[in-house]
């Protein structure tokens, strides 16, 4: 792999025979899984609702492993296989986009993975973090493999974030724009997220004279999650949309329309970052009834089992179920706001039960309006 080191110079940096090895057996193992399988899979490991989400990313995930099979164990040129494609997630808090991600990657097939805030990033000269550090932390989950990490998923959360000030949208909920340096960052981004050679810090420190390392970042796919608060509204005055595209739209290969670029232009983004990115999907929020089911299965499981250690059986009744849902869905915290919905009625009975009895049922119920607790010995 050639690139430019620090002072300018093209060198070609040639891995270990050992970390080659390693990386041809990681190619090799990773498995082929079937998009549809893929997207069943996600059921069991707690995943619920997003349908359409679900099968674009475990499409997305099919073809990165299958690219990367080609490349590296068949030996084709990479100028014959299709781009890799970084896709954007738009929806609302809770909806389950960097959820996806994890488990679509970090569980599924166990490829290095970083999940970031972007909003920890600023220009490379200003006090924070450089925007290369995000591969850095893509090297630590690779173990230091820098073959293995140029392979990795990078997710950029927060992404909508980044917006310039200088955009003409409203924000619901708030009267201002976004951070001033967003279109530093953006900049930033632009080069990393195309696929190019880079020197990157191998450690997190702000010194222009620390220890770097080549990467190539054009088989890493970048996956943006942002809310897009307010892109609604300019959707609407505009009569355009984001996000699912007719079966014309995705036939054509490439980056996305130029309706929905300029829709991101004017929400604050740089047109040459957003036509970067191939896919954009459209996350709707969680109805009541997958809220309910995540209640079931993701959340109270946990506890139940805390309390059964403890020697208690904990209830919530449907009322109370109802309640956390109803006001989940108001605040619009989606799925995150079912653990903080309980959290508060569950710790008070924690607080009072544990330790202090046993052989008892703790019942978690809706009362005047609020969650309380009442205890009942069993038999």
């Amino acid at each position: 792999m050639d690139y430019i080191d620090n002072d300018g110079n093209e060198q070609i940096y040639d891995p270990p025979d050992r970390e080659k090895e390693v990386f041809r057996d990681f190619i090799n193992s990773l498995p082929l899984i079937p998009p549809q399988e893929i997207a069943g899979r996600l059921e069991p490991l707690g995943y619920k609702g997003q349908d359409e989400p679900r099968r674009a990313l475990s499409l997305m995930a099919y073809r990165h492993i299958r690219r990367l099979k080609r490349l590296h164990l068949q030996g084709e040129n990479r100028r014959q296989l299709p781009p890799k494609q970084n896709t954007m997630l738009v929806g609302p808090t809770g909806c389950g986009k960097t959820y996806l991600v994890e488990l679509l990657f970090q569980q599924i097939f166990q490829l290095p993975t970083v999940i970031v805030d972007v909003t920890s990033f600023t220009e490379s000269g200003y006090i924070g973090d450089d925007v290369n550090t995000i591969l850095t932390r893509l090297l630590y989950a690779a173990e230091g493999n820098l073959l293995m990490a140029s392979c990795g998923i990078v997710c950029l959360d927060e992404f909508d974030k980044l917006a310039s000030s200088t955009s003409n949208s409203r924000f619901a909920g708030e009267g201002t724009t976004k951070d001033v340096s967003g279109y530093g960052v953006q900049r930033e981004l632009l080069k990393i997220v195309e696929g190019t050679d880079i020197m990157i810090p191998m450690d997190y420190g702000y010194s222009a004279f620390g220890q770097r390392a080549p990467l190539s970042t054009r088989d890493i796919p970048f996956i943006a999650c942002g809310t897009f608060s307010g892109i609604d509204e300019i959707t609407r005055s505009q009569g355009k949309s984001i996000g699912f595209r007719d079966k014309k739209d995705q036939a054509e290969a490439g980056s996305p329309v130029l309706e929905e670029i300029e829709i991101f232009q004017r929400y604050g983004f740089l047109p040459e970052l957003m036509g970067r990115f191939a896919r954009i999907v459209r996350f709707q929020a969680l109805p009541a009834e997958t809220l309910k089911r995540i209640l079931h299965d993701n959340v109270l499981p946990q506890f139940v089992r805390e309390f059964k250690i403890e020697g208690l059986q904990l209830t919530v009744t449907e009322n109370a179920i109802n309640h956390i849902i109803h006001r989940s869905r108001k605040r619009g915290t989606g799925a995150r706001g079912l653990h903080s919905g309980l959290i508060n009625a569950i710790e008070q009975a924690a607080f009072e039960t544990f330790q202090q009895m046993t052989n008892a049922e703790v019942i978690i119920d809706l009362n005047g309006g609020k969650l309380g607790m009442d205890i009942r010995k069993r038999a």
